[in-house]
């Protein structure tokens, strides 16, 4: 192998419950696999999450260096499942369109944009074009938004 691909970092993405991370799959194992003690991002990792709600579904992004070293960045919850905490469901409609799981007023719209908006990948989307977004995920999940 040559000194230049040695010299990669590779990113991982993962989904990891807030505050609870542990170094069970999938945390352990795809860490494990690139050399890096899991443990050492599980104690960063719940140590940052400490103020979201636990066990919410929280995307991090973990870019591993050629020396083992690494940082990562938190995401904001997906937006799916803020919309379903918001309108009060537990899963999403098998016939989005067709059938409705729950409602939400635009209030909860914009109040789940105002937090999407905190994410690195957001900050230059203006908030109408990001409650778009959040309305088109809502219809795709057989919640209602109401004015």
């Amino acid at each position: 192998m040559s000194g230049a691909a040695k010299s990669v970092s590779s990113l991982l993405r993962l989904v990891v419950p807030a505050g609870k991370a542990t170094p069970s799959p999938p945390v352990g194992p795809a860490l494990g696999q690139r050399g890096v003690k899991s443990m050492d991002f599980c104690k960063q990792f719940n140590d940052r999450t400490k103020n979201i709600t636990p066990l919410t579904p929280t995307p991090v992004i973990i870019n591993v260096k050629p020396d083992r070293t690494f940082s990562f960045v938190v995401k904001t919850p997906p937006t799916s499942y803020l919309l379903k905490k918001a309108a009060g469901v537990q899963k999403g409609a098998t016939n989005p369109g067709q059938e409705f799981v729950g409602t939400i007023s635009l209030k909860h719209v914009y109040e789940i944009a105002k937090i999407k908006k905190t994410d690195s990948a957001m900050a230059h989307i203006d908030m109408h074009s990001i409650c778009k977004s959040i309305i088109g995920t809502a219809r795709s999940t057989g919640i209602k938004v109401v004015h």
